[in-house]
């Protein structure tokens, strides 16, 4: 039997909270390119401390799983529903969410003109981080890459009137041509939790000979496989800011012997000819995947340990039941588990994606 144990902090100064909330019915876990979230319900008996313990916006909560971190993030809500006292939280990547550009530019940070879109996200956290009660103590990684945002004609850059929220521009790197990917992790550091943006370029992860999830082995079930006609699209216009002929478009588009059919993106806020062509690219190659495997339920077991691989790892997948015969690289896009409760057992639900649907490289 695996030990749990769930730990509060106050966001502002550290201080602990509790150092084992009592929580049922947990979920939780990280994701590709987001903050990942938590689902708890606090025991009714014990809502008196919510004042003490839990703070909604203003409390900082960590999952371990037998003395090691597996998850951290922030609690956004705790509201009684009926008998039940649930709790919901989200990676540290949310609290951008609630931060806009108020300086314009990061506070001079910015525009950049070939930047490297590794720096905008590291000068992003560094902006939040550095106005009053606004340092959660997260840490980013030193990445760089090759990929580049803003070109002399468009630089990029963030004015003050519009108060951009920093999850838009984190968000505008990533989603640049052959841009980093991010997540999120957390660990036991000289007795504190550290808490840290992975950056990965060009891309998280890596393939994993040594993890697989197996039907009869490991696999415990799985979203069974669809091939869907209506989300399929070889040929994707991505629609920008501006109006009527004046608007900004970007289209891309392959032939690969099909029927041709078209997608359309709205997209009223991209501004940059570079990443509205760089989104409709990723909706492109998004779209052209068909029958891939998208979720399992795995079980803790020697084949692929839980904490074993992380988001953006390709992991071996073979699956053989009555509807699916499949055997393939697939890319962990995230992660919850469930730690076991009464006659549930501990398990892992994997988000999964085709391992080629990524763009690797500049």
């Amino acid at each position: 039997m695996h030990s749990y144990r769930y730990l509060t902090c106050d966001a502002v100064n550290g201080t602990v909270l509790a150092w084992d909330l009592p929580l049922t019915d947990v979920t939780y876990g990280p994701e590709l390119n987001g903050p990942g979230g938590m689902q708890a319900t606090l025991e009714p008996h014990l809502a008196h401390v919510l004042g003490s313990m839990v703070d909604p916006g203003n409390t900082l909560i960590f999952a371990e799983r037998d003395s090691k971190l597996m998850w951290g993030g922030l609690i956004w809500r705790a509201e009684p529903e009926g008998g039940k006292y649930p709790i919901e939280a989200a990676g540290f990547g949310s609290y951008l969410n609630k931060r806009h550009d108020l300086h314009g530019n990061l506070d001079g940070r910015a525009p950049y003109t070939y930047g490297d879109p590794c720096k905008v996200i590291g000068d992003v956290w560094a902006y939040c981080q550095a106005q009053p009660d606004g340092n959660l103590d997260v840490v980013v990684d030193s990445t760089t890459s090759k990929a580049t945002i803003g070109t002399p004609q468009e630089p990029y850059a963030s004015t003050w009137w519009e108060s951009r929220s920093l999850a838009d521009i984190v968000a505008d790197a990533v989603g640049v041509f052959g841009g980093p990917e991010w997540t999120e992790q957390v660990a036991w550091v000289g007795g504190q939790p550290e808490r840290r943006i992975r950056l990965g370029w060009p891309r998280l992860g890596s393939r994993r000979t040594d993890v697989s999830f197996t039907s009869g082995v490991n696999i415990a079930n799985l979203i069974p496989v669809t091939y869907d006609g209506d989300t399929y699209a070889q040929v994707v216009v991505a629609l920008g800011s501006g109006e009527g002929q004046a608007r900004r478009r970007a289209t891309d588009a392959v032939r690969d012997g099909r029927l041709r059919l078209e997608d359309v993106l709205d997209l009223p806020t991209v501004k940059g000819q570079d990443q509205l062509a760089a989104k409709a690219r990723t909706g492109r190659i998004a779209r052209q995947n068909r029958g891939s495997i998208e979720q399992v339920d795995i079980i803790d077991h020697p084949a692929a340990r839980f904490g074993s691989f992380q988001v953006g790892d390709d992991v071996w997948v073979q699956v053989h039941d009555e509807w699916t015969d499949y055997d393939g690289w697939a890319r962990v896009t995230g992660w919850t588990l469930t730690p076991a409760q009464g006659d549930q057992q501990e398990r892992m639900t994997v988000s999964l994606a085709p391992a080629d649907s990524f763009i690797y490289g500049g």
